[in-house]
């Protein structure tokens, strides 16, 4: 590469590191905070929290990265146009598809990472996140060690605890089961304890009382107690968690035997196949889209106005693209041997930016398409 390739590519390569950063962050946080009200909610520790949002980072990132890679080529290619120095390039013999190898050069660079997102972490995240979830969704202690708030675990059951002490104690605690409705109990207790016994949880009330209705003769039975200990783990369902899914899949699996992935998922052998080409296909939208980006500002000639026709269509290019993914994605699924229409999209965003390094290159087309008001000159 020459010195203006490394200057053009170190640019576009600071520019994408900023605008995926800011992109990240923005959607980041978003997902963050309706996890942390979830979680927290649930009485769940921060360290949960942090881990659940680290888990979701590697998809949040995979999503911006070719928005990133088209707004970092726009930008460049805008400085670059509006410091004069693609038209100094260009007056040393540098043609519109000389000046886009660097430009190609980083959208490989994104496309390498979008590549290892998706193949490798996006997968691996997403599956120890549904195996967190499901840790998390049992530990019933979390669940409970709300205080001053009337909780419902599990279906008939209410639960409350006025104050929890520094030492783990819960006092004034309230439980009501109704899950028998001829018969419901409700047991209070002015202190009580949350301890781990045989694998579960058992809630051991201390100085309470348990008030037994029998409605069939509408009677009502109070025993008090010195303690009492009531098994809180039967009120979460432990089922196994399924980690069987399309998206956890390796990619070379997919490949060699998507009939056996798909029956091993309990899914079809059509979301199979998309799934492992929308993978290649995702990291050739990373390239088509910055090629895109850069190549629409290379056209027309200078203008006072500035170029904001041209970052106008390359973004209604961009937005075309995405629509013909969007069209695309419910076909492949119900029938795998359309998998050829996942690679439409990039193949599209190619032939587009084949047409506008085509223009750039004849300038004279672009003339007598939209006149322009070069400065210092009549239109």
């Amino acid at each position: 590469m020459t010195r203006f390739d490394r200057y053009m590519l170190s640019q576009l390569m600071v520019m994408f590191g900023f605008f995926a950063l800011v992109l990240v962050s923005v959607f980041w946080i978003n997902k963050a905070v309706r996890m942390f009200d979830r979680l927290i909610g649930d009485g769940q520790p921060a360290w949960v929290f942090l881990e659940f949002t680290a888990l979701t980072l590697p998809g949040v990132i995979g999503a911006v990265l070719p928005i990133a890679g088209f707004a970092g080529a726009v930008y460049v290619a805008n400085r670059l146009s509006t410091e004069s120095e693609l038209t100094v390039m260009q007056a040393t013999g540098y043609s519109p598809w000389r000046l886009m190898r660097p430009v190609l050069v980083y959208g490989v660079i994104v496309a390498l990472l979008m590549s290892l997102l998706s193949h490798i972490l996006v997968p691996a995240s997403l599956e120890q996140l549904r195996a967190r979830k499901a840790e998390v969704s049992q530990n019933i202690t979390a669940k409970l060690l709300s205080e001053g708030e009337f909780l419902h675990p599990a279906p008939g059951i209410t639960f409350y605890i006025r104050e929890i002490s520094p030492e783990g104690e819960l006092r004034n605690v309230f439980l009501s089961d109704q899950r028998t409705p001829d018969s419901p109990v409700i047991y209070s207790s002015t202190n009580a304890y949350l301890v781990q016994q045989g694998g579960g949880t058992k809630l051991v009330m201390l100085s309470g009382m348990a008030q037994n209705l029998k409605r069939e003769d509408n009677r009502l039975f109070t025993t008090h107690f010195d303690d009492f200990s009531y098994d809180v783990s039967s009120l979460i369902s432990r089922n196994d968690t399924n980690l069987d899914n399309v998206l956890f899949a390796g990619t070379v699996e997919m490949l060699r035997q998507p009939e056996a992935v798909a029956e091993r998922t309990n899914s079809t052998t059509g979301a199979v196949i998309y799934e492992v080409h929308n993978r290649f296909s995702q990291a050739l939208l990373c390239i088509v889209a910055a090629l895109i980006g850069f190549a629409t500002l290379l056209l027309g000639s200078y203008s006072r106005f500035g170029v904001w026709w041209q970052i106008v269509c390359a973004f209604l290019l961009l937005v075309m693209v995405k629509l013909i993914e969007g069209a695309i994605t419910p076909l492949v699924p119900g029938d795998g041997r359309l998998w050829p229409l996942v690679y439409l999209p990039a193949i599209v965003g190619g032939i587009a930016v084949v047409l506008l390094l085509y223009i750039a290159a004849h300038p004279g087309i672009t003339r007598r398409l939209i006149p322009l008001r070069r400065h210092g000159a009549a239109p």
